[in-house]
Protein backbone atom coordinates (compact mmCIF):
# COMPACT_ATOMS: atom_id res chain seq x y z
CA UNK A 1 0.00 0.00 0.00
CA UNK A 2 2.82 2.36 0.85
CA UNK A 3 4.28 1.96 -2.67
CA UNK A 4 0.81 2.49 -4.19
CA UNK A 5 0.27 5.72 -2.24
CA UNK A 6 3.72 6.91 -3.32
CA UNK A 7 3.00 6.24 -7.01
CA UNK A 8 -0.43 7.91 -6.80
CA UNK A 9 1.06 10.90 -5.00
CA UNK A 10 3.80 11.31 -7.60
CA UNK A 11 1.26 11.14 -10.45
CA UNK A 12 -0.95 13.72 -8.70
CA UNK A 13 2.02 16.01 -8.25
CA UNK A 14 2.98 15.69 -11.93
CA UNK A 15 -0.58 16.59 -13.03
CA UNK A 16 -0.55 19.60 -10.70
CA UNK A 17 2.78 20.79 -12.11
CA UNK A 18 1.55 20.35 -15.70
CA UNK A 19 -1.59 22.35 -15.01
CA UNK A 20 0.40 25.06 -13.25
CA UNK A 21 2.66 25.34 -16.29
CA UNK A 22 -0.28 25.73 -18.62
CA UNK A 23 0.11 22.34 -20.39
CA UNK A 24 -2.82 21.54 -22.71
CA UNK A 25 -5.52 19.40 -21.20
CA UNK A 26 -6.86 18.27 -24.60
CA UNK A 27 -5.29 16.61 -27.65
CA UNK A 28 -4.02 18.71 -30.57
CA UNK A 29 -6.54 19.67 -33.25
CA UNK A 30 -7.11 16.90 -35.76
CA UNK A 31 -6.39 17.67 -39.42
CA UNK A 32 -8.30 17.30 -41.59
CA UNK A 33 -11.58 17.19 -39.70
CA UNK A 34 -13.78 18.63 -42.49
CA UNK A 35 -13.91 18.53 -46.31
CA UNK A 36 -11.11 20.11 -48.33
CA UNK A 37 -12.07 22.44 -51.18
CA UNK A 38 -10.12 21.83 -54.39
CA UNK A 39 -10.34 24.70 -56.90
CA UNK A 40 -9.97 24.07 -60.63
CA UNK A 41 -9.60 27.34 -62.52
CA UNK A 42 -11.10 25.91 -65.72
CA UNK A 43 -14.58 24.82 -66.89
CA UNK A 44 -16.03 21.38 -66.28
CA UNK A 45 -15.37 18.76 -68.93
CA UNK A 46 -11.84 19.72 -69.97
CA UNK A 47 -8.64 17.84 -69.24
CA UNK A 48 -7.84 19.86 -66.12
CA UNK A 49 -11.28 19.21 -64.66
CA UNK A 50 -11.26 15.50 -65.48
CA UNK A 51 -7.72 14.88 -64.21
CA UNK A 52 -8.23 16.78 -60.97
CA UNK A 53 -11.54 15.06 -60.24
CA UNK A 54 -9.69 11.77 -60.53
CA UNK A 55 -7.10 13.11 -58.07
CA UNK A 56 -9.73 14.45 -55.68
CA UNK A 57 -11.64 11.17 -55.60
CA UNK A 58 -8.53 9.09 -54.94
CA UNK A 59 -7.02 11.56 -52.45
CA UNK A 60 -10.22 11.59 -50.38
CA UNK A 61 -9.51 7.99 -49.41
CA UNK A 62 -5.91 8.79 -48.40
CA UNK A 63 -6.78 11.98 -46.51
CA UNK A 64 -9.74 10.54 -44.66
CA UNK A 65 -12.04 13.37 -45.71
CA UNK A 66 -13.87 14.52 -48.84
CA UNK A 67 -11.96 16.58 -51.40
CA UNK A 68 -14.59 18.66 -53.17
CA UNK A 69 -13.78 20.06 -56.63
CA UNK A 70 -15.07 23.57 -57.33
CA UNK A 71 -14.74 24.95 -60.87
CA UNK A 72 -13.82 28.65 -60.93
CA UNK A 73 -13.07 29.57 -64.56
CA UNK A 74 -12.35 33.05 -65.86
CA UNK A 75 -9.56 35.47 -66.75
CA UNK A 76 -7.42 32.70 -68.19
CA UNK A 77 -7.31 30.81 -64.89
CA UNK A 78 -6.47 33.90 -62.82
CA UNK A 79 -9.79 33.93 -60.92
CA UNK A 80 -9.38 30.40 -59.64
CA UNK A 81 -5.70 30.87 -58.84
CA UNK A 82 -6.54 34.02 -56.88
CA UNK A 83 -9.04 32.07 -54.79
CA UNK A 84 -6.29 29.58 -53.97
CA UNK A 85 -3.67 32.23 -53.17
CA UNK A 86 -6.01 34.33 -51.03
CA UNK A 87 -7.56 31.43 -49.12
CA UNK A 88 -7.06 31.06 -45.40
CA UNK A 89 -3.77 29.12 -45.11
CA UNK A 90 -5.19 26.33 -42.99
CA UNK A 91 -4.95 23.52 -45.55
CA UNK A 92 -8.68 23.42 -46.30
CA UNK A 93 -8.53 25.27 -49.63
CA UNK A 94 -6.09 24.10 -52.31
CA UNK A 95 -6.30 23.57 -56.05
CA UNK A 96 -4.65 23.09 -59.42
CA UNK A 97 -1.90 25.33 -60.80
CA UNK A 98 -0.67 24.85 -64.37
CA UNK A 99 2.00 26.32 -66.59
CA UNK A 100 -0.54 28.79 -67.94
CA UNK A 101 -0.27 30.49 -64.56
CA UNK A 102 3.45 30.98 -65.10
CA UNK A 103 2.79 33.15 -68.13
CA UNK A 104 -0.28 34.90 -66.73
CA UNK A 105 1.74 36.71 -64.07
CA UNK A 106 3.32 38.81 -66.84
CA UNK A 107 0.26 39.66 -68.93
CA UNK A 108 -2.81 39.42 -66.72
CA UNK A 109 -3.37 42.17 -64.14
CA UNK A 110 -5.59 39.80 -62.16
CA UNK A 111 -2.97 37.05 -61.95
CA UNK A 112 -0.95 36.07 -58.91
CA UNK A 113 2.79 35.57 -59.10
CA UNK A 114 4.16 32.12 -58.44
CA UNK A 115 5.65 33.43 -55.19
CA UNK A 116 2.10 33.87 -53.88
CA UNK A 117 1.28 30.18 -54.27
CA UNK A 118 2.64 27.18 -52.39
CA UNK A 119 3.51 24.05 -54.40
CA UNK A 120 2.29 20.79 -52.89
CA UNK A 121 2.84 18.15 -55.60
CA UNK A 122 3.32 17.76 -59.36
CA UNK A 123 0.72 15.73 -61.26
CA UNK A 124 2.17 15.27 -64.74
CA UNK A 125 2.55 16.68 -68.22
CA UNK A 126 0.59 16.58 -71.48
CA UNK A 127 2.60 16.92 -74.70
CA UNK A 128 1.52 19.73 -76.97
CA UNK A 129 -0.48 18.91 -80.09
CA UNK A 130 -2.27 20.62 -82.94
CA UNK A 131 -5.55 19.41 -84.43
CA UNK A 132 -7.67 20.46 -87.39
CA UNK A 133 -11.24 20.25 -88.62
CA UNK A 134 -11.43 17.53 -91.25
CA UNK A 135 -12.99 20.07 -93.63
CA UNK A 136 -9.67 21.93 -93.84
CA UNK A 137 -8.13 18.98 -95.63
CA UNK A 138 -5.02 19.19 -93.45
CA UNK A 139 -3.54 15.76 -92.74
CA UNK A 140 -0.10 16.75 -91.49
CA UNK A 141 1.57 19.70 -89.80
CA UNK A 142 3.42 20.58 -93.06
CA UNK A 143 -0.02 20.84 -94.74
CA UNK A 144 -0.99 23.46 -92.17
CA UNK A 145 2.31 25.31 -92.56
CA UNK A 146 1.97 25.47 -96.34
CA UNK A 147 -1.56 26.89 -96.11
CA UNK A 148 -0.61 29.37 -93.39
CA UNK A 149 2.34 30.70 -95.37
CA UNK A 150 0.17 31.07 -98.48
CA UNK A 151 -2.41 33.18 -96.60
CA UNK A 152 -0.94 34.69 -93.40
CA UNK A 153 -3.60 35.22 -90.75
CA UNK A 154 -6.38 33.41 -92.63
CA UNK A 155 -6.26 30.25 -90.53
CA UNK A 156 -8.03 30.63 -87.18
CA UNK A 157 -6.49 28.85 -84.21
CA UNK A 158 -8.54 28.06 -81.10
CA UNK A 159 -6.59 28.42 -77.85
CA UNK A 160 -7.11 29.58 -74.28
CA UNK A 161 -6.67 33.08 -72.87
CA UNK A 162 -3.47 35.08 -73.58
CA UNK A 163 -0.66 33.44 -71.63
CA UNK A 164 -2.49 30.13 -71.21
CA UNK A 165 -0.75 26.89 -72.12
CA UNK A 166 -2.43 26.45 -75.52
CA UNK A 167 -1.94 30.15 -76.28
CA UNK A 168 1.79 29.74 -75.62
CA UNK A 169 1.75 26.57 -77.72
CA UNK A 170 0.57 28.38 -80.84
CA UNK A 171 3.04 31.21 -80.16
CA UNK A 172 5.84 28.62 -80.04
CA UNK A 173 4.60 26.94 -83.24
CA UNK A 174 4.24 30.23 -85.11
CA UNK A 175 7.83 31.16 -84.30
CA UNK A 176 9.21 27.69 -85.07
CA UNK A 177 7.26 27.24 -88.32
CA UNK A 178 7.52 30.82 -89.57
CA UNK A 179 3.75 31.26 -89.89
CA UNK A 180 1.05 33.65 -88.72
CA UNK A 181 -2.47 32.60 -87.66
CA UNK A 182 -5.40 34.41 -86.11
CA UNK A 183 -5.73 33.44 -82.45
CA UNK A 184 -9.22 32.93 -81.06
CA UNK A 185 -9.27 32.65 -77.24
CA UNK A 186 -11.68 30.43 -75.29
CA UNK A 187 -12.21 29.87 -71.56
CA UNK A 188 -10.53 26.47 -71.52
CA UNK A 189 -9.92 23.34 -73.59
CA UNK A 190 -13.51 22.02 -73.57
CA UNK A 191 -15.00 25.15 -75.21
CA UNK A 192 -12.02 25.29 -77.59
CA UNK A 193 -12.89 21.81 -78.86
CA UNK A 194 -16.53 22.87 -79.28
CA UNK A 195 -15.33 25.85 -81.31
CA UNK A 196 -13.25 23.59 -83.52
CA UNK A 197 -16.05 21.12 -84.18
CA UNK A 198 -18.56 23.89 -84.88
CA UNK A 199 -16.30 25.54 -87.45
CA UNK A 200 -15.56 28.70 -85.48
CA UNK A 201 -11.86 27.89 -85.85
CA UNK A 202 -9.82 25.78 -88.27
CA UNK A 203 -7.21 24.34 -85.91
CA UNK A 204 -6.74 24.08 -82.15
CA UNK A 205 -3.79 23.66 -79.83
CA UNK A 206 -5.33 21.43 -77.15
CA UNK A 207 -3.72 18.33 -75.59
CA UNK A 208 -4.45 14.88 -77.01
CA UNK A 209 -6.85 13.72 -74.23
CA UNK A 210 -9.17 16.65 -74.95
CA UNK A 211 -9.58 15.85 -78.65
CA UNK A 212 -8.87 12.12 -78.92
CA UNK A 213 -12.49 10.92 -79.10
CA UNK A 214 -13.22 13.29 -81.97
CA UNK A 215 -10.02 12.19 -83.70
CA UNK A 216 -11.11 8.56 -83.41
CA UNK A 217 -14.61 9.34 -84.65
CA UNK A 218 -13.28 11.26 -87.64
CA UNK A 219 -14.78 14.61 -86.63
CA UNK A 220 -11.33 16.14 -86.17
CA UNK A 221 -7.77 15.16 -86.98
CA UNK A 222 -4.72 15.42 -84.72
CA UNK A 223 -1.95 16.55 -87.05
CA UNK A 224 1.00 15.96 -84.74
CA UNK A 225 2.30 15.93 -81.17
CA UNK A 226 5.19 18.05 -79.89
CA UNK A 227 6.88 15.26 -77.95
CA UNK A 228 9.85 12.92 -78.19
CA UNK A 229 7.56 9.97 -78.86
CA UNK A 230 4.01 9.31 -80.04
CA UNK A 231 1.19 9.71 -77.55
CA UNK A 232 -0.04 6.39 -76.15
CA UNK A 233 -3.64 7.40 -76.85
CA UNK A 234 -2.93 8.29 -80.49
CA UNK A 235 -0.21 5.92 -81.75
CA UNK A 236 -1.28 6.66 -85.34
CA UNK A 237 -0.28 10.33 -85.01
CA UNK A 238 3.39 11.12 -85.78
CA UNK A 239 5.42 13.53 -83.68
CA UNK A 240 6.45 16.90 -85.06
CA UNK A 241 9.99 15.58 -85.29
CA UNK A 242 8.87 12.64 -87.43
CA UNK A 243 7.42 15.25 -89.77
CA UNK A 244 10.73 17.10 -90.01
CA UNK A 245 9.95 19.71 -87.33
CA UNK A 246 12.23 19.74 -84.29
CA UNK A 247 9.76 21.28 -81.81
CA UNK A 248 8.95 20.14 -78.26
CA UNK A 249 6.29 21.64 -76.01
CA UNK A 250 4.02 20.43 -73.23
CA UNK A 251 1.59 21.63 -70.58
CA UNK A 252 1.62 20.44 -66.99
CA UNK A 253 -0.59 20.39 -63.92
CA UNK A 254 0.36 20.62 -60.27
CA UNK A 255 -1.35 20.91 -56.89
CA UNK A 256 -0.92 24.11 -54.91
CA UNK A 257 -2.21 26.04 -51.93
CA UNK A 258 -1.82 29.47 -50.37
CA UNK A 259 1.47 30.55 -48.84
CA UNK A 260 1.75 30.36 -45.07
CA UNK A 261 0.23 26.95 -44.40
CA UNK A 262 1.47 25.29 -41.18
CA UNK A 263 4.52 23.17 -41.94
CA UNK A 264 2.99 20.01 -40.50
CA UNK A 265 -0.17 20.33 -42.61
CA UNK A 266 1.84 21.13 -45.74
CA UNK A 267 4.02 18.05 -45.31
CA UNK A 268 0.93 15.96 -44.58
CA UNK A 269 -0.71 17.12 -47.81
CA UNK A 270 2.46 16.51 -49.79
CA UNK A 271 2.76 12.97 -48.41
CA UNK A 272 -0.90 12.09 -49.02
CA UNK A 273 -1.01 13.48 -52.55
CA UNK A 274 2.23 11.73 -53.48
CA UNK A 275 0.80 8.53 -52.03
CA UNK A 276 -2.28 9.09 -54.18
CA UNK A 277 -0.37 9.86 -57.37
CA UNK A 278 1.90 6.83 -56.95
CA UNK A 279 -0.90 4.38 -56.25
CA UNK A 280 -0.96 1.79 -59.08
CA UNK A 281 -4.75 1.76 -59.20
CA UNK A 282 -4.86 5.54 -59.58
CA UNK A 283 -2.12 5.55 -62.22
CA UNK A 284 -4.08 2.99 -64.23
CA UNK A 285 -7.29 5.03 -64.00
CA UNK A 286 -5.44 8.20 -65.03
CA UNK A 287 -3.82 6.48 -68.00
CA UNK A 288 -7.18 5.09 -69.13
CA UNK A 289 -8.44 8.69 -69.14
CA UNK A 290 -5.42 9.82 -71.16
CA UNK A 291 -3.10 11.24 -68.50
CA UNK A 292 0.52 10.35 -67.83
CA UNK A 293 1.28 10.77 -64.12
CA UNK A 294 4.78 11.89 -63.08
CA UNK A 295 4.64 12.77 -59.36
CA UNK A 296 7.04 15.24 -57.76
CA UNK A 297 7.16 16.64 -54.24
CA UNK A 298 7.22 20.22 -53.02
CA UNK A 299 10.87 21.05 -53.75
CA UNK A 300 10.97 19.56 -57.26
CA UNK A 301 7.62 21.09 -58.15
CA UNK A 302 8.94 24.51 -57.15
CA UNK A 303 12.04 23.94 -59.30
CA UNK A 304 9.78 23.15 -62.28
CA UNK A 305 7.77 26.31 -61.72
CA UNK A 306 10.95 28.40 -61.58
CA UNK A 307 12.51 26.73 -64.62
CA UNK A 308 9.48 27.43 -66.78
CA UNK A 309 9.29 30.96 -65.40
CA UNK A 310 12.75 31.50 -66.87
CA UNK A 311 11.97 29.68 -70.13
CA UNK A 312 8.61 31.32 -70.90
CA UNK A 313 9.55 34.93 -70.30
CA UNK A 314 11.54 35.53 -73.51
CA UNK A 315 8.75 33.88 -75.55
CA UNK A 316 6.18 36.19 -73.98
CA UNK A 317 8.46 39.20 -74.36
CA UNK A 318 8.97 38.58 -78.06
CA UNK A 319 5.23 38.04 -78.58
CA UNK A 320 4.45 41.37 -76.91
CA UNK A 321 2.67 39.69 -74.02
CA UNK A 322 4.67 41.18 -71.14
CA UNK A 323 2.21 43.85 -70.06
CA UNK A 324 1.91 43.69 -66.26
CA UNK A 325 5.41 43.32 -64.83
CA UNK A 326 8.91 42.95 -66.17
CA UNK A 327 11.08 40.07 -65.02
CA UNK A 328 14.13 41.11 -63.01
Amino acid sequence: MRGGRSTLGAFTAMVAIALACGAPAVAQEKYPDKPITFIVAWPAGGGSDVSMRLVADAASKKLGTSVVVVNKPGAGGALGHKDIASARPDGYTIGMFSNGGIAAQYNNPNANTIDELQPIAFFGEDPGAISARVETGFKTVPDLITAAKASPGRIKNGNDQPGGSSFIAIAVYEKAFGIKVTRVPYQGFAPTVVGLLSGEVDVATVPVPDIIEHHKSGKARILGVAATERHFMAPDVPTFKEQGLDVLYGSWRSIAGPRGMPADRLKFLEAKFLETLRDPEFVARAKAAGFAVAPLGIDDTWKRWKADDVAYYPILKEAGLVKVREKN
